[in-house]
Formats: C-alpha cells, sequence, structure tokens
C-alpha cells in the first residue's frame, strides 16, 4: 500500500486565496491512474484551510478558536475536497471522502478505523482525506495538518512507501543554488519557513517524514508539478527528489 501526501502548495495557489491549481491537480490525478497498488490520498489546505486559519489565527494547539473560524475551515476544506474527488472521478478512479473525523477522536487516532481505511482501499476504492480544523473538547479546536495525519496512518497501517508531492523538487542543501538533498538517513535540516503556513510548512513536513522513515518506511519527497516522478518513485525506477531512507 503507498500513501501519497498533496501538498496544499501543489494543488492551491498559495500567494491567492481560494485558488485551486485544476491543471497541476488533473496532472496529479491522471498519474495516479497509472499506479496499481492500493493507495490512500491525503490533501493540505492551501489557499483554503491555511489562508481562514491565518485569517482567524488558529494553529494546531488545543485552544478556544472562534467558532465563525472553525465553520469557516471546515467549509472551505470540504470545497477543495470536492475538487480533488471530481477530478478523480473524470480521471476515472474511484475515490472514497474520509473527512479526518471519521478517525480521529479529539487529538488521538482511533486504530480501529484506520486500519478499516487499509481494507477500503483494498477494495478497489481510494481513500482521500485531508488536514482539518477539528472538535477536540471542552469547547477546543485545532487544526490538524495532512503532514500530522500522514504520521497517523503511517504508524498505525505501515505503508510500503509514502510520498509527499510538493512544489519543489525536493530538500535543498543550499537555497539560492537549489542543490538538491538526494538521501537522508536520520539527519534533521533547518529549513526556512513559508511565514502564511500555520501548520509548520516545509519543517513540518520534514519532522514528519523523518519520524516515519525513523518506524521503518521509506519516504520520498517529489515535485508535484511533475506528476510522473510520483510514479517512478512508486515503481522503484530511478527516483528525482529527496529520500529520507528507512532505519
Amino acid at each position: 500500500m503507498i500513501l501519497i501526501k498533496l501538498g496544499g502548495s501543489i494543488i492551491t495557489n498559495k500567494e491567492k486565496p481560494l485558488s485551486p491549481r485544476k491543471k497541476t491537480i488533473d496532472n496529479l490525478t491522471k498519474s495516479l491512474k497509472k499506479i496499481s497498488e492500493p493507495m490512500i490520498i491525503v490533501h493540505g489546505g492551501g489557499s483554503y484551510g491555511h489562508y481562514w486559519s491565518v485569517k482567524y489565527d488558529m494553529h494546531t494547539k488545543e485552544k478556544k478558536y472562534d467558532p465563525k473560524g472553525v465553520a469557516i475551515v471546515k467549509n472551505s476544506m470540504i470545497e477543495l475536497n470536492k475538487i480533488i474527488l471530481d477530478s478523480m472521478l473524470q480521471n476515472k478512479l474511484n475515490p472514497y471522502c474520509l473527512p479526518p473525523t471519521d478517525f480521529m477522536s479529539g487529538n488521538k487516532p482511533i486504530i480501529k478505523k484506520i486500519k478499516e481505511i487499509e481494507k477500503i482501499s483494498k477494495s478497489r476504492l481510494i481513500p482521500v482525506t485531508y488536514g482539518d480544523a477539528l472538535w477536540y473538547g471542552q469547547n477546543k479546536t485545532y487544526i490538524l495538518s495532512g503532514d500530522k495525519i500522514m504520521t497517523h496512518l503511517a504508524k498505525i497501517l505501515k505503508p510500503r512507501l509514502c510520498i509527499f508531492a510538493l512544489n519543489e523538487d525536493g530538500l535543498y542543501a543550499d537555497l539560492k543554488s537549489k542543490k538538491l538533498i538526494y538521501e537522508l538517513k536520520g539527519e534533521h535540516p533547518s529549513i526556512s519557513e513559508n511565514k502564511m503556513d500555520v501548520t509548520g510548512g516545509m519543517t513540518r513536513k520534514v519532522e514528519e517524514a523523518t519520524k516515519i522513515s525513523k518506524m521503518g518506511m521509506n519516504v520520498f519527497f517529489v515535485n508535484g508539478n511533475k506528476p510522473e516522478r510520483i510514479v517512478k518513485a512508486v515503481k522503484n525506477r530511478k527516483y528525482e527528489g529527496t529520500l529520507f531512507r528507512s532505519k
């Protein structure tokens, strides 16, 4: 089984609020059609969820946030998710929408529910979930990032491979020269932050990818603008991106 994260920066234009990159989304879903293994898709919020999270000052910490902000974030994520699902259907895939409330209780994953997601993925359906604003309890809510969902799913399901589709070729040793880091094992490089991304941007992705690799799974960072690289990674062909090699 393959676990794939479609980053918010690749499926939306983060510089412009509420702007999906529909052509890119279609190219990604066409490439997913070439993968014959069971897979689970997670996607980020980009200029939908993240935009409203910033506007209403919502974060990953459980707090009493503005209920209007919570409502708007959730509504925007449903809107973005529908765009992804429609693209998959148009490209003859069988998406199965799974809001994170289906497998999370507060900030804890429900193990039984997550194991059921694997069964769904093996039935010719493709589970699709996403980062969202979630109820925590005691009138508190929080932002659950798609990157964190990747770690929750990987820990319980132990997929053969985890892939993060980014708006870059991978991790760079130097941002000016864009010298690519091809492989990491246990290292945790410092990453510059995108201030708009309240769920941690590239730093959060590196942290979660490192955690997953330490659990014994390979993690690829690939450029989602070149979706054939996702297919190459799945098919064990010469990869182009950054590999977090499992320990």
